[in-house]
């Protein structure tokens, strides 16, 4: 078996998508070790689950306005604990990706991009969004991170179908389950070294 994979996750709220990847680990779904969560927030439940699983938890919150220095501050918190994979897990801020981190950090995202993405759309914004436009099918996306909302190359997409009578709230259901086996396959694909980026193009070896 070899090492596992070293993961720094980012939250900003309840912490569902760490959840996961917590349990997979702790099952040995997923040849992982979460190194240490970065949390813009000090109140929010993804620090307790973090706590909970004794994974180490920095807090870097973001002051009113602009502030170029946050993003260093985050980088430097992920630095430190020396990661080999960024996994963004509810973190709602854009934050420009630092060199050293270039095609290190993914995203997961509630529709399939490019559809309903983009600055404001996350969370219940994109299923209403889904729901208000007619769409017949949803699903995730999970993406290397780049410096705009939702724009980076894709690596791993599932599918999910809106169904009649559907809110957002079971839509949201529906889409998280395909999270929930989306983002550790994309992290497998990545720990085992098949997946290569060229231009907007994710190749995915074997």
């Amino acid at each position: 078996m070899p090492d596992p994979i070293r993961i720094a996750a980012l939250v900003s709220g309840g912490g569902t998508t760490l959840q996961n990847l917590i349990d997979l680990i702790a099952r040995g779904a997923l040849n992982a070790q979460i190194v240490g969560v970065v949390s813009s927030r000090a109140d929010v439940f993804g620090v307790t689950r973090a706590e909970r699983a004794g994974v180490p938890v920095t807090i870097v919150e973001k002051a009113p306005g602009r502030s170029p220095a946050f993003a260093d501050r985050v980088w430097d918190a992920v630095r430190g604990f020396a990661p080999d994979l960024v996994c963004l897990a509810g973190w709602l801020h854009l934050l420009p990706i630092a060199a050293d981190f270039r095609h290190k950090v993914l995203n997961i995202h509630p529709s399939l991009l490019p559809a309903f993405g983009g600055k404001g759309m996350y969370g219940h914004h994109v299923h209403e969004a889904v729901l208000s436009y007619g769409a017949k099918v949803s699903g995730c996306t999970v993406h290397f991170a780049d410096d705009t909302y939702d724009t980076g190359p894709i690596l791993v997409q599932k599918c999910v179908p809106v169904k009649d009578g559907d809110t957002p709230d079971t839509l949201a259901a529906r889409v998280f389950q395909a999270e929930c086996e989306a983002y550790p396959e994309a992290i497998r694909l990545i720990a085992d070294g098949r997946v290569t980026v060229q231009e907007r193009r994710v190749v995915i070896s074997g």
